[in-house]
């Protein structure tokens, strides 16, 4: 085989991992366009490599995309970034092949926006052995192998993740979608409607509302009792002509699931101008994420143009 042929070969290689390692990636760091960045460095460490003497070459790429998302995690700018609290997971649209893999109920859960925000609380070995175990089914001997740490500190992360995850987060097992999809309309046309006590009966008693302030924030804007999440939600998603305008148009609502949990979608055309993304426990809404910073919606779009619409909720906001 020549050099040529080589290569091709070995970039093949590459490319029939390049999914999952994304996964991985998006999983570490909550940020596609991130995600991407360090699957496109693990590329280029795999090009400058002696591959011939790489004898498992998942292995070897899943070692460089993990210590390549640590460097970033650890980094002073991300530190930075994370610590003022100006910073929501970047949302995907199901089907997205960063969401796998996706067969059992701990794979789906450590890619949703609920479980990606409580793994701020780790530390990135804490992180880093929470998903290499949980999402993608490794044993403690390889995960010591991947991260260069022992077997037993290996045990002792998962350990530590597990607990500060399950302290945190809430627990209510995996929504009915249809269930699902009544309680977010039901929300929706409350809040278009003005109807407050209707708002307040439909979330838990504890929950909470976050918002990017579509960017115009420097840390995120947070809600902590129904009332006031109901206040903001109703003049929220009350229509004006100065919303419209800040959108550039009138928007469509359309109903879909990002990172596994229901959503409504701000359609303008072809382009996503805003996301709400809804947690729901023992049949009400614990927890609403308003996304509007254009930069957390470039890979949703993308997503969005290739994906098959419902009939909007409401044609026109």
């Amino acid at each position: 085989m020549d050099d040529t042929a080589t290569d091709r070969f070995d970039t093949s290689r590459f490319e029939a991992s390049r999914n999952r390692l994304a996964s991985l990636a998006y999983r570490l760091l909550g940020s596609a366009t991130d995600a991407e960045d360090a699957v496109q460095d693990a590329f280029l460490h795999w090009q400058a490599a002696d591959r011939q003497r790489i004898k498992v070459p998942e292995a070897w790429l899943t070692k460089v995309v993990s210590n390549l998302c640590l460097d970033r995690l650890r980094s002073a700018q991300a530190r930075r970034e994370r610590t003022v609290g100006a910073w929501l997971p970047e949302p995907l649209l199901d089907g997205d092949p960063m969401l796998g893999p996706a067969g059992t109920f701990e794979q789906r859960e450590s890619v949703s926006l609920a479980v990606l925000t409580l793994m701020e609380r780790l530390s990135p070995l804490e992180r880093a052995v929470y998903i290499l175990r949980e999402a993608f089914s490794y044993g403690h001997a390889e995960i010591a192998e991947i991260l260069d740490i022992t077997e037993s500190a290996s045990q002792q992360h998962l350990h530590r993740a597990r607990r500060r995850i399950t302290v945190a987060r809430r627990r209510g097992g995996e929504v009915d979608p249809e269930a699902a999809r009544r309680i977010v309309e039901e929300f929706l046309a409350a809040a278009s409607s003005g109807r407050t006590e209707r708002l307040v009966a439909l979330l838990t008693d504890d929950a909470t509302a976050i918002s990017d302030g579509a960017g115009l924030s420097e840390t995120l804007l947070r809600y902590d009792t129904p009332q006031r999440i109901a206040a903001i939600a109703r003049a929220g998603f009350k229509p004006t002509p100065a919303k419209r305008r800040f959108a550039g148009g009138t928007p469509a609502i359309h109903y879909a699931l990002v990172n596994g949990a229901p959503a409504i979608l701000f359609v303008l055309g072809d382009q996503i101008v805003g996301a709400v993304t809804f947690d729901i426990t023992n049949g009400k809404i614990a927890t609403v994420r308003g996304i509007a910073a254009p930069t957390r919606l470039v890979r949703l779009t993308e997503a969005w143009r290739q994906h098959e619409p419902d009939t909007p909720l409401i044609a026109q906001w």
